[in-house]
């Protein structure tokens, strides 16, 4: 059964934690992880470039000059992709997609590979509980005396709680979570996983 260090929020160690196998002691398979990675950063993807068709140009309802005689080339509207201002042939649509499908238990199984490779390279910080006093000044010290001081951590609420989140926006290569919206790209972002106790309840129950 994997086992953490515990630490108050001043950086002590004050004990030990037990943590679940089902979610925390997965062996960790990187293809699967980064397909869920990719399926995810695929699906989030917005669809900005989007090109006129002759069909969706102004213009063009008759032709520019008659089809003999002139000795021009025959056209027979200004929509036509040869003309300046005319339809694309071939652009980049918005109704395009970019979505990957996965299955729910190979994003879940990722998600629990994550953690599990988080809690072997002990980079998965459990706190006794975070200060109550939830202002940027309180939340920058806690991230100085914790594991990962200087690096890129994203911290789990047990709840979501805006006064912690704006707290936190402010501290540099720190992000939050909540422990019920956890996600492979967020994880994998972010070097340490800073956790309280509750909110590690709430992860096993979750994603157990």
């Amino acid at each position: 059964m994997p086992q953490v260090s515990v630490y108050n929020h001043e950086g002590k160690e004050t004990g030990t934690l037990k943590l679940s196998t089902a979610v925390f002691g997965v062996p960790v398979k990187e293809l699967v992880v980064a397909e869920a990675a990719r399926a995810q950063q695929a699906n989030s993807r917005a669809v900005i470039a989007h090109t006129k068709m002759r069909g969706d140009v102004r213009g063009g309802g008759r032709k520019p000059w008659k089809q003999k005689g002139t000795g021009r080339a025959r056209q027979g509207s200004i929509r036509s992709p040869q003309w300046r201002g005319g339809g694309v042939i071939f652009g980049p649509r918005s109704d395009r997609s970019f979505a990957v499908k996965v299955n729910k238990k190979i994003r879940q199984t990722a998600l629990r590979m994550v953690l599990s490779d988080k809690v072997a390279a002990q980079k998965f910080v459990v706190v006794d509980g975070l200060p109550t006093d939830a202002k940027t000044k309180t939340m920058a010290a806690v991230r100085r005396a914790l594991p990962g001081a200087g690096r890129s951590a994203l911290v789990v609420l047990g709840e979501k709680n805006d006064a912690f989140i704006r707290a936190f926006c402010n501290v540099p290569r720190t992000a939050t979570q909540s422990a019920r919206s956890l996600n492979v790209v967020d994880l994998l972002r972010s070097e340490y996983i800073i956790a309280p106790k509750e909110a590690v309840t709430v992860i096993e129950s979750v994603y157990a």
